[in-house]
């Protein structure tokens, strides 16, 4: 699947993957629902941090559509709020 991380770029990532990134997704929403700041900061990292470890960049000249949009590290608790589905930023 290609994922892109807003303001960086995409990066191709293999589906058995998606188990892993689902757990820190899982985390974060539940940061996100208690308000959880500092929390939504180390999970929000912690999950952009797996997804380029995992993933194998594009070229910048590269644009393919994404299957998967995750925010900006810097991204405000508001911002992923906007962002998220009823399962949260990673489907499945």
């Amino acid at each position: 699947m290609i994922v892109r991380i807003m303001g960086e770029g995409q990066v191709t990532l293999d589906d058995s993957h998606v188990v892993e990134l689902n757990k820190l997704d899982d985390e974060l929403l539940e940061e996100m629902e208690s308000g959880d700041e500092e929390g939504f900061r180390r999970t929000l990292g912690a999950l952009l941090d797996s997804v380029r470890r995992l993933g194998t960049p594009l070229p910048d000249d590269a644009l393919e559509p994404s299957e998967l949009i995750l925010p900006a590290p810097d991204a405000t608790l508001d911002e992923v709020r906007e962002m998220l589905s009823d399962d949260g930023l990673i489907p499945g």
